[in-house]
């Protein structure tokens, strides 16, 4: 059972809208099982990482169907977004 890297990470909001880097089919098995409720999305992202884990899929098929979940659940982070500095002062003209 060995985790294949995803070509591109994929990013999900948590929490209170923090970021988290999945890298891997292990990091997005975990995010889908650990994720609280019990939709059809989010099973067939379970089902399509543990086949890419067992070498049933590959790493792009199971990420394919794990996007679909996250996106359908509103916590998928779009490509182009970027995350603010927190240390970064903001302009007070804002």
């Amino acid at each position: 059972m060995l985790s294949k890297p995803f070509e591109r990470p994929v990013r999900v909001w948590v929490g209170l809208g923090f970021p988290r880097q999945l890298n891997t089919v292990a990091d997005a098995y975990q995010f889908a099982m650990e994720w609280c409720g019990n939709s059809p999305e989010q099973k067939a992202a379970v089902r399509a990482c543990k086949a890419a884990l067992a070498g049933d899929v590959d790493a792009e098929t199971a990420r394919g169907v794990f996007v679909a979940f996250a996106r359908k659940k509103d916590i998928l982070m779009e490509d182009g977004i970027t995350i603010p500095f927190p240390g970064k002062p903001k302009p007070s003209h804002v």
